[in-house]
């Protein structure tokens, strides 16, 4: 258990609030990509996030003025931690995929120290933030994002792709407060079971923990934990301790909260459950099971599809399309001049991205 608290617990970075200087800047067209580029086309912004491998910016392309985001991805770090088929992994999927509810990829580039994934700006901020400032939502509101979720994971499933890291901070909302999934980090295309040790304790499945072989179920019992702790405002099995939490979801006990309405209980104790022979959108229906099942039963699909309905949730109005303000001003692990320069065997790994 140990080994897995280390394999899986993620960073935490300190963040603070302060204003940002916004950069001069364009709306891009519904389709861009930036061939070619090197970092240098780009002009650096603030920090809108961090974590273990590097850092996300605000940037400018400076010959187009179009706003987007620069993902820094450490190549030292990347193989010290021996992910680099992740970082792979992640480019691959990320330009094969283009749906609504995804963050789309732009551009990618490399140099001495870092993988550059280039990548569209949402401007509405971080999903859990949103929720963390209301505490928690009420039915309709999580209703709304969980369908969002379902037609991507729909999405992905048909191209055998699991996501594997779904959760409140992965998840942005765009101008309207529409969701757009990020961090592709633990996508993959799967053919059969993969055995890779992944994703964030609150979320894993029991296969996961057990070493099991896990396929496209691990997406759909992570929907019922984010439906729950939308709806709580804290995950079924949450603990300080990572080894508690994992022992919490293996014995698979859920408590819910009063106001849990009876159709949001069973489709979350039909998501969170350990037997794959119960967990619906793995059965012969299929992802019908999960559209049909009665808490989405006023949900039309159709329209989910084409972001038809009102979002519940509205980021603040953007004073330009640079603007950061529904974002947390993070600040980065390690200045981007320390990072170390491979040596050639090792930048060998890196060459084919």
């Amino acid at each position: 258990m140990a080994m897995l608290v280390r394999l899986l617990t993620k960073g935490v970075i300190k963040h603070t609030r302060k204003a940002a200087k916004a950069l001069p800047c364009s709306t891009p067209p519904q389709k861009i990509w930036f061939d070619n580029c090197t970092i240098s086309d780009f002009e650096l912004g603030q920090v809108l996030g961090a974590g273990n491998f590097g850092q996300v910016f605000i940037a400018r392309h400076v010959k187009s003025n179009i706003i987007c985001t620069v993902k820094f991805i450490s190549k030292a770090a990347v193989l010290k931690a021996r992910q680099v088929a992740h970082v792979k992994s992640e480019r691959d999927i990320l330009r094969k995929i283009d749906f609504p509810f995804i963050l789309n990829l732009l551009g990618f580039c490399q140099d001495d120290k870092y993988v550059y994934l280039i990548l569209e700006y949402v401007s509405g901020g971080d999903f859990f933030s949103h929720l963390r400032a209301r505490g928690k939502l009420d039915e309709t509101t999580a209703r709304f994002y969980a369908a969002q979720i379902v037609l991507s994971f729909e999405y992905l499933h048909s191209m055998d792709i699991i996501y594997r890291d779904l959760k409140p901070e992965n998840l942005l909302l765009d101008t309207k407060g529409n969701l757009k999934i990020a961090d592709f980090g633990f996508a993959k295309k799967i053919d059969l079971r993969t055995f890779t040790l992944c994703g964030t304790p609150d979320y894993l499945a029991p296969e996961i923990i057990l070493a099991q072989g896990h396929e496209k179920p691990v997406d759909w019992w992570t929907l019922g934990v984010l439906i729950y702790e939308m709806l709580a405002g804290f995950p079924p099995f949450e603990d300080e301790d990572p080894s508690a939490t994992y022992q919490k979801i293996l014995e698979g006990k859920i408590h819910f909260p009063k106001h849990f309405s009876k159709s949001v209980k069973d489709l979350i104790r039909k998501l969170v459950t350990a037997d794959l022979t119960k967990r619906i959108g793995c059965l012969k229906e299929g992802i019908r099971e999960i559209k049909h099942h009665s808490w989405f039963v006023n949900v039309k699909w159709d329209n989910v599809l084409r972001k038809v309905d009102k979002p519940p949730i509205k980021p603040k109005p953007l004073s330009s399309p640079s603007d950061t303000s529904n974002f947390e001003e993070f600040e980065a692990i390690t200045p981007l001049e320390h990072q170390s320069v491979l040596s050639e065997d090792d930048q060998a790994f890196f060459a084919d991205l």
